[in-house]
C-alpha cells in the first residue's frame, strides 16, 4: 500500500490542472454560444455536417469526433454530423484524396444540396500534407472538388476546429448582408 502512495505522490505534474481544464470549459462554452448564434441565424438552428474521409490517417476523424464527446459536446450548440451528403448543410473533407476515394468525394459533393459550403480539414486536405506527390494520391481536396475554406492543423485541436467553424460562419454571414 505504501508502494502504491509512494508512486503517486512521486510522479511529477505533467498532468492537465482542473484550472486548465476550467478555462478551456470556459472557452468552448463561450465560442459555442456564439457560434449557436449564427447558426440559428444561418440555418434556422442546426447545421448538419457531413465528413468525408477522402484516404486520411485518421488523425482528423479522431478530432472531429471528439467534438461529439461529453466535454465539447457541439450538438448542444446546433452542430450535427449527418451520415448522407443528402442532409449535409457543410461537407468536411479530410485526408488527401487518394485515387480509390476520387470518385467516392465527387459523388458526396454532387451530392450535398445547394448551397453546399465545402471545408478542407487538416493539412493533408488542404494540399496533400506529407502524401503530396504520391503515387496514390490525387493531392489535397481541391484538386478534386471546390473547396471555400480551410481548417489548417496537422492535425487540427477540436477547439482549432470549433473557432475556424466559428470564422466561417462570420464570413458567410458577411456575405449574405
Amino acid at each position: 500500500m505504501f508502494g502504491l502512495f509512494f508512486k503517486v505522490f512521486s510522479t511529477p505534474d505533467y498532468v492537465v490542472s482542473v484550472a486548465d481544464i476550467k478555462s478551456e470549459e470556459a472557452e468552448v462554452f463561450e465560442v459555442g454560444q456564439k457560434l449557436e448564434k449564427y447558426i440559428k441565424k444561418l440555418f434556422k438552428g442546426s447545421l448538419a455536417i457531413r465528413e468525408v474521409d477522402a484516404g486520411s490517417d485518421n488523425s482528423v476523424e479522431q478530432e472531429l469526433v471528439a467534438l461529439s464527446n461529453p466535454f465539447y459536446d457541439v450538438e448542444r450548440f446546433g452542430v450535427r454530423f449527418v451520415a448522407s451528403p443528402r442532409h449535409a448543410d457543410m461537407l468536411m473533407v479530410t485526408g488527401p484524396v487518394t485515387r480509390n476515394m476520387k470518385e467516392a468525394l465527387k459523388r458526396a459533393y454532387h451530392a450535398t444540396p445547394n448551397p453546399k459550403i465545402v471545408v478542407a480539414v487538416g493539412d493533408d486536405a488542404i494540399n496533400g500534407g506529407i502524401y503530396k506527390h504520391s503515387y496514390a494520391v490525387e493531392d489535397g481536396a481541391e484538386s478534386t472538388v471546390p473547396v471555400d475554406y480551410h481548417i489548417p492543423g496537422d492535425p487540427p485541436s477540436p477547439m482549432t476546429i470549433l473557432r475556424h467553424l466559428l470564422l466561417i460562419l462570420e464570413v458567410i454571414d458577411e456575405k449574405k448582408t
